[in-house]
């Protein structure tokens, strides 16, 4: 079947390759049972893919139904897949029948697949091997003829080896990959998809549709667009209701576009990437701990260089000019007290009562411990503030909420 065919029956828009890649990927797995897996990010439209496999399979005239794994709770969701008998647990007044049931002979789309919880995925895992599954609260095996098309936007490759989803559901599920690609990812199809979207806006307000300027144009593909074609429907919806120009200028554009704000500079690991292309820090701590390591390099080349000057004042002050001279713009509240370091005509004399040359120095090893360093910052972040709590968070590159916690945490007083 063509590609182009298949797009205007389900509304796709775009011709990048990514997108010409895994729609044809969808539509030659159609016509076989095998389970897919569709990976991609929130908002790029995995969904919309499971219904194409679903509506060219020998299943279109059958049952489908999309469920989201992460919006059910875990003490519910086996009693949704797989029903539940009367009085298998508390609230459960009667029979239930459950999806792999009442969808037997169609489709079952299981979105967010990476939050299903560890012992439904051990049920799931049976569905897909042996086609049976039993209900909550019985012990007779019961029998389903169900196509499982599961969707993800996390990496599980990655939550396997953290333990948090099952390494043989993993390789089941994934028979045929399909990948989503992210609107940053086919820039050439936005302005295309916004066109589209104007203009069914416009019908839907009963108003003239609006129109980008190339500046603009220009301004939209460059966005990096968190929220893919979700996102950028909303904003085309935003510019045709509030917009009175309908000729949309960059500067106008700007209006609706979120702010990227600067972000703090991010450690990637040697050791690979994750599925958004870095390593993300689990919490704002991991990011202090390079702070403070870095610092201890800091110190101890201070030390040396310090020790330097003490056994040879003109000699080592001169090789140290530029960095003294950077001592100098040190502030007052840095507590650090350079200007013995910064006199270089009166050199610094330590006198030694046993009138013996210094031979060795002793490193006192400082405190390392994340929690009191963590503390140090946040009293440092205050006081330059002046107690603005907003203030010293965004210094800290925390939230304000966070901020928060951590003074009641540390028990600081403001």
């Amino acid at each position: 079947m063509e590609i182009q065919s298949i797009k205007n029956r389900f509304g796709l828009i775009g011709n990048s390759p990514a997108l010409n890649f895994a729609l044809q990927v969808a539509i030659q797995v159609a016509g076989t049972d095998l389970t897919v897996l569709i990976s991609g990010e929130s908002g790029a439209g995995k969904e919309a893919f499971s219904q194409i496999i679903h509506a060219l399979s020998g299943r279109k005239h059958n049952p489908f139904i999309a469920v989201n794994c992460g919006a059910i709770p875990e003490g519910t969701i086996d009693s949704e897949l797989f029903g539940h008998e009367k009085g298998s647990f508390t609230g459960a007044v009667d029979f239930r029948k459950g999806y792999f049931e009442t969808v037997s002979g169609g489709t079952i789309f299981l979105d967010e697949i990476g939050e299903m919880p560890l012992g439904t995925q051990a049920r799931l895992l049976r569905v897909l091997e042996a086609g049976e599954y039993i209900r909550v609260g019985s012990s007779k095996v019961q029998k389903t003829d169900v196509r499982v098309i599961a969707a993800t936007n996390k990496d599980l490759r990655e939550l396997t080896e953290k333990g948090k989803f099952r390494e043989d559901l993993y390789y089941r599920l994934s028979t045929v990959p399909i990948r989503v690609p992210s609107l940053r990812d086919r820039k050439e199809d936005i302005p295309l998809l916004f066109r589209k979207f104007a203009v069914d806006f416009a019908e839907r307000y009963k108003t003239a549709p609006v129109q980008l300027d190339e500046e603009a144009k220009n301004l939209l593909i460059n966005y990096a667009w968190p929220g893919n074609v979700r996102e950028l429907k909303n904003i085309a919806e935003q510019i045709s209701v509030l917009s009175e120009d309908k000729q949309v200028t960059a500067t106008a554009l700007r209006r609706f576009l979120p702010e990227q704000g600067n972000r703090l500079p991010m450690v990637v690991p040697s050791n690979g990437t994750s599925s958004n292309g870095s390593h993300d820090f689990a919490n704002e701590r991991e990011i202090l701990y390079k702070l403070f390591f870095d610092m201890k390099k800091d110190v101890t080349e201070l030390k040396k260089m310090f020790l330097e000057i003490v056994q040879n004042p003109s000699i080592a002050a001169s090789q140290h000019s530029g960095f003294i001279n950077d001592l100098k713009e040190l502030k007052p509240a840095e507590n650090f007290q350079s200007s013995a370091l910064t006199n270089t005509a009166q050199p610094v004399v330590l006198h030694n009562n046993n009138h013996e040359d210094i031979h060795h120095h002793e490193e006192v090893e400082e405190s390392l411990n994340i929690m009191d360093k963590e503390k140090e910052l946040i009293v440092k972040a205050l006081k330059k503030h002046r107690g603005k709590r907003k203030d010293a968070a965004s210094d800290l590159g925390i939230s304000e909420r966070t901020l928060y916690r951590k003074l009641k945490e540390y028990d600081i007083a403001e």
